[in-house]
Order: structure tokens, then C-alpha cells, then sequence
């Protein structure tokens, strides 16, 4: 009789003609047809009933939470705020250090990877209270109007620590998305006598931001989540995240882990926004970049005798130096 091979050194006989299907094997069947979509709706309506079992079983005071609700959600405008104007500043911070990182000037060197060392070495926090409290301590030996520009307020000193912090951070990522960019396309501007400015701002930048815009976006998101940090330099109520306003209704009513969950739940939403918005984005300037065979592009072929014989080995490819000539001519006419 043939056998039916089930997997690696297992062997089954086949099922005997007209025999009925088991139980077990009706039941991996109707597994089996659900749709992988359907699955996974299922798993997260577990997950959400096995919480709000939880929650009953504790016994949340659910009437005040609906009556504190709306004043913890409106600190979600300080986060948004806070977040975008740091990671612009972060953002210029990095694009400055990667060039730095990049530059064969032993100042513009030296500078750049002093910023990046100390604060990516030390904790965001301890940065936030040097800002904020370290600061102006060195005002106090200057004359106005220099004393009050090392006294900053408690909002103003968050921005810049993150500015800072994630700035440094992102400089290894600029760095990596401009040295990503391939040499050819440096030997094409070097041809068409483009200066190392028109170089940066035509040919390599635009490229480059392809790779940095996806993990910018994850440094975005994190930022938003660090924004809570600024709480504990203690502004007032107007500047106040939602975990800074949790922790004022929590601790006022007794309160706190219902007051805590809201907040966890207000960060929890801006996330899952930004998230969707992010892949968005990543789908959009990705296309045109697929990984494919190009007419300008010679491949080595994997496992084949001669250069360019046999099957595309993914990933490697040799770009035609007339080729990149022609795309920085391109760039130019269209400018």
C-alpha cells in the first residue's frame, strides 16, 4: 500500500476510501478555513473581555472616571505640541550632527561626536533636571539680559531635552541613511561639477530620506511617550500631559490606578494613530524602490559560472555609472 509522507521521517498510510472524517479532523478543518483576519479579531475581543473582567473584578469606580475623563484627555494637545516642535529641532540637530559625523573637519568632527557620546550616554531625565535646574545656576554669575536666557520654564525645558536627547540619537540614523545612498550617485554629481552643497541638497538628501523617514517615525512615537518625563520638572496645569493630570485628580480623589489607566489609554490611542499614519507614509515613499531587475542594472548571478549568468542574487546590484549620470541630469532639468 502507498504511504503518505506527513513531514520529516514521519510516514502515515492514507485514510481509507469512504471512511468518515473524525472529530479532530473536522474540528482542524473549520480551524483551518477561518480566515487569518477573523482569527485575530477574535483574539483581541479575548483580550479585551479578559480585561474588563479584571477591571470588574477590582472594582473600578467607573462614574468617576467618566467624570475626570475629559480633563485628562485634553493634556493629549500638550503632547501633540510638545512632540512635533522637538522632533523638528531633533530632527535639524541630527541632520547637522550626521554631516559632522560625515565630515573630514576635525572641529565639525569632534563637536558632533561629543553631542552624540553625552547624550546618548546619559539618562533623558538626568538631562531634563541639568536643563532645567543646572542651567541656571550658571545665569546667576552673568548680567541680564544673558542671566534669564539660562532660566527656562519647565515646558520649555522639556522641549529642549528632547530636542537634544532624540537629536542625538537620530544622528546615527541620518548618518546611516546618507551613507546608504550609493557611491555611484557621488560620482555623478562629482562629473556634472556640482559643488558639495548642490550635492547634499539634490542628489543625496532626497535619496537618503527614503531610509530615514521609517525610524524618525519610531523616534516620533517614543518622543510622544517621553513627553510624560516633563511632569516630574512640575509645570502648571495649562502645559500638563495626561499623565501629569492623572497624577493631580488621582492623587486629590484616591484614585490613582483608574486615573493612571485612563492616561496609559490616552498615550495608547495617540500611538496606534501615529502608528497607522507612519506605514502610510512608509508605503508612499517607498514605491519606486521595489528590489527588482532594471534595464541599467547588472546583476551577479548566484551559482552561475559567469558574471551576470544565472539567477539574481537579491539585494546585490551594480548600478551603471552613465546611468546615475543621467538621474542627476534628470534632477537638474527638473529643478
Amino acid at each position: 500500500m502507498a504511504s503518505e509522507q506527513t513531514g520529516v521521517g514521519t510516514v502515515r498510510p492514507p485514510a481509507a476510501p469512504g471512511r468518515p472524517p473524525t472529530a479532530r479532523q473536522r474540528v482542524e478543518s473549520l480551524v483551518l478555513s477561518i480566515p487569518y483576519r477573523v482569527k485575530l479579531v477574535v483574539v483581541w475581543i479575548a483580550i479585551f473581555v479578559i480585561l474588563a473582567i479584571g477591571f470588574a473584578a477590582v472594582g473600578f469606580d467607573t462614574d468617576w472616571m467618566l467624570e475626570h475623563l475629559w480633563f485628562i484627555v485634553k493634556g493629549a494637545w500638550v503632547v501633540l505640541f510638545v512632540a512635533l516642535i522637538s522632533i523638528v529641532a531633533a530632527t535639524v540637530l541630527a541632520l547637522l550632527g550626521a554631516l559632522g559625523r560625515l565630515s573630514k573637519n576635525p572641529v565639525a568632527y569632534g563637536v558632533s561626536g561629543f553631542y552624540t557620546s553625552f547624550f546618548r550616554g546619559t539618562p533623558l531625565i538626568v538631562q531634563l533636571f541639568l536643563i532645567y535646574l543646572g542651567l541656571p545656576q550658571i545665569g546667576i554669575a552673568l548680567r541680564e539680559p544673558y542671566r534669564s536666557w539660562f532660566v527656562l520654564s519647565a515646558i520649555t525645558a522639556g522641549m529642549v531635552g528632547l530636542s537634544l536627547n532624540y537629536g542625538a540619537y537620530m544622528t546615527e540614523i541620518f548618518r546611516a541613511g546618507i551613507q546608504s545612498v550609493s557611491h555611484g550617485q557621488y560620482e555623478a554629481a562629482d562629473a556634472l561639477g556640482m559643488t558639495y552643497k548642490q550635492k547634499m541638497q539634490r542628489v543625496v538628501l532626497p535619496q537618503a530620506l527614503r531610509v530615514v523617514i521609517p525610524p524618525v517615525g519610531n523616534e516620533f512615537i517614543a518622543m510622544m511617550k517621553d513627553v510624560a518625563l516633563i511632569a516630574i520638572l512640575g509645570q502648571d496645569v495649562f502645559w500638563s500631559d495626561p499623565f501629569r493630570r492623572a497624577n493631580i485628580v488621582g492623587t486629590q480623589d484616591f484614585r490613582n490606578l483608574e486615573a493612571y489607566v485612563m492616561a496609559a489609554g490616552v498615550f495608547w490611542i495617540l500611538t496606534a494613530i501615529f502608528t497607522f499614519f507612519q506605514r502610510r507614509l512608509e508605503t508612499k515613499v517607498g514605491k519606486g524602490y521595489v528590489r527588482g531587475v532594471d534595464a541599467r542594472t547588472r546583476w551577479f548571478g548566484g551559482g552561475g559560472g559567469d558574471r551576470g549568468v544565472g539567477r539574481p542574487t537579491a539585494g546585490i546590484a551594480v548600478h551603471d555609472p552613465s546611468s546615475a549620470i543621467e538621474q542627476v541630469k534628470q534632477t537638474q532639468d527638473h529643478e
